[in-house]
């Protein structure tokens, strides 16, 4: 069974999504908390908002300090990746190994995977993150200092944003 709960952030009421497994999904503001429940209410179709159980509770707390700019490290949180493609795995998998307020590019993460013609591949991996925040895409920005795109409510303005609240410097 998944629950999900609705949760307010410096920018904006943030979603997540969880399993006996772990996280399922993270989402980002949607304007208002009651279009961020019903994103929710739409992404984890069947799932229950209820209270969130202490390991995910602790999930939240640390996702509200990552936005409000403290240094936090989310690569501990336990994610379920059932039903997660293999080659996005990997990918997300070292995206959480960027830390607060770094960044990096698609083509560095197709290089660490012993892909290194794979950026696009990367970058289309990182636009379907369910896991927004908690695998950091926003710290993938593209060759030559760009930005590069963001899937979530906003796009590239939502990822300016919170590479700011991290402190972090492009290329």
């Amino acid at each position: 069974m998944t629950s999900f709960a609705v949760f307010d952030t410096a920018v904006g009421a943030c979603g997540i999504a969880w399993s006996a497994h772990g996280i399922v999904g993270v989402q980002l503001p949607e304007g208002d908390s009651a279009s961020t429940r019903r994103r929710m209410a739409s992404r984890f179709a069947g799932a229950v908002e209820s209270a969130p159980p202490d390991g995910v509770q602790r999930s939240i707390g640390a996702i509200v300090a990552l936005l409000k700019g403290d240094r936090v490290d989310l690569a501990s949180v336990a994610l379920d990746m059932d039903g997660v493609p293999e080659f996005h795995r990997r990918v997300y998998d070292v995206a959480r190994t960027i830390g607060p307020g770094e960044t990096t590019t698609y083509g560095d993460i197709a290089r660490r995977l012993g892909e290194p013609g794979a950026a696009r591949a990367v970058g289309r991996a990182l636009g379907r993150n369910p896991f927004a925040v908690i695998v950091p895409c926003h710290r993938v920005v593209a060759a030559g200092g760009k930005i590069g795109g963001f899937s979530a409510g906003g796009g590239a303005a939502t990822k300016r944003t919170l590479l700011a609240i991290e402190g972090a410097q492009l290329f």
